[in-house]
């Protein structure tokens, strides 16, 4: 079933599977992905109650007049914590990758009794923006050029004009053993045609790095995200082993204090959902 879901910021397009009972498994795409990326997860979670939601910018979910096109970690989260309040989910498996994985992760760190367990790739996803002005060594800045070019309007109108072209090069680039279709490609292209989409993803990759201001209705979770939370509820990080963006570390996750694992997938980019769904699925199916 597709519905539309009113919260204070938004009309959030959420695609529901399964029965309207349980515990519901909430399942957060990324940039420059969409909610296809889950469409063959789904059948390996049958019989469960799984949502999808439509990330703000992307599909048919729209933002409401005069709220802030804000891609900022906050509204993320705010967004994901709204929609789980209107439709009554106390609590819920929370999933996903890039910015979806951020929003899970803002929820599991700062909402922990609204989280029963998370499936993160990367593992920690929450920004630190006060540190985001520290060069990392060179090999990894390389990886994040999409990052500064969307700094400047020259980004911005690239974005606005070759978005599907961007986000091929993307996918490619983030996932070099990923052999993936024209209609999967084609699939997920429909989405980035929203009315938010180009304001909203640069706005994410600016405010990341302090450039400009997020919402201030977000102020507060922002604040508390500034702390670098620890997150406690039991966690599963989905680490793809030739990600181009985000190398496998070596070390812990110092941030996750409750029951933690790693998996690292051999020849899986940065999409794990598309690329190894019986892996994501299995880790889900894990926690609960």
């Amino acid at each position: 079933m597709h519905r539309l879901v009113e919260t204070p910021q938004a009309i959030i397009a959420v695609e529901e599977h399964g029965p309207a009972e349980g515990l519901p498994m909430i399942l957060l795409h990324g940039f420059p992905y969409s909610a296809r990326g889950y469409d063959a997860v789904l059948p390996l979670l049958a019989g469960r109650r799984v949502l999808v939601p439509h990330l703000r910018g992307y599909g048919e979910t729209r933002l409401k007049p005069g709220v802030l096109r804000s891609g900022a970690q906050a509204a993320l989260g705010a967004d994901l914590l709204a929609l789980m309040d209107a439709l009554a989910i106390p609590q819920a498996l929370l999933a996903g990758y890039d910015w979806g994985g951020r929003a899970a992760c803002i929820i599991a760190a700062l909402h922990p009794a609204r989280c029963a367990g998370l499936v993160t790739c990367t593992g920690y996803n929450i920004q630190d923006i006060a540190r985001s002005g520290e060069p990392a060594l060179p090999d990894r800045e390389m990886r994040h050029w999409y990052q500064w070019y969307l700094h400047g309007e020259r980004g911005a109108l690239g974005l606005a004009r070759h978005r599907e072209e961007f986000a091929r090069l993307l996918w490619a680039m983030w996932s070099p053993d990923w052999r993936f279709s024209e209609a999967e490609f084609a699939a997920s292209a429909l989405h980035w045609h929203n009315a938010d989409y180009v304001e909203t993803v640069v706005h994410s990759y600016r405010h990341r790095y302090a450039l400009v201001a997020g919402d201030a209705a977000h102020a507060g979770m922002e604040a508390a995200l500034a702390a670098q939370p620890d997150i406690t509820v039991p966690s599963i990080d989905i680490h793809g082993g030739s990600d181009g963006v985000n190398p496998a570390p070596s070390e812990p996750s110092a941030r996750f204090t409750g029951r933690f694992e790693r998996r690292v997938l051999p020849r899986v980019g940065h999409n794990p959902p598309q690329e190894a769904p019986e892996a994501f699925a299995a880790a889900l199916l894990a926690l609960g």
